[in-house]
């Protein structure tokens, strides 16, 4: 369960979903189907319930590709990410068996990224 938590975020990246919450609930399924975790079917079941239907709407185009994406991919609990970071994103994708989504829809940057970003372009 430990190392579930650890990669969370990192199953987030390999399958370009944003952090938020309609994305969070496509990473679940994605999770459920790809490590069988009843706690993610739950979530990406239960979790949609408090959405808007637009929400809901989008959630329609993403949850099929995740249970079929979730359901080939070799099982990403055994990937030893600490090894990857120099290791070619899409490279990566291809030997998992994961394939790209439906493109996400992505908010605005944070205001503290953005003034991050521009700070260090100034120096």
């Amino acid at each position: 369960m430990q190392r579930y938590r650890e990669c969370h975020d990192l199953y987030h990246c390999i399958t370009s979903m944003p952090v938020r919450v309609e994305y969070e609930i496509v990473v679940k399924a994605f999770e459920f189907a790809n490590l069988g975790l009843p706690m993610t079917g739950l979530a990406a079941i239960g979790a949609p319930l408090k959405l808007s239907a637009a929400r809901q709407d989008r959630l329609k185009q993403y949850i099929p590709w995740a249970l079929r994406c979730g359901g080939s991919a070799r099982s990403l609990i055994t990937v030893y990410w600490e090894r990857r970071w120099n290791q070619d994103v899409e490279e990566l994708k291809r030997e998992l068996g994961i394939w790209d989504p439906p493109p996400a829809v992505w908010g605005k940057p944070l205001r503290g990224a953005t003034a991050a970003t521009e700070h260090q372009g100034g120096s």
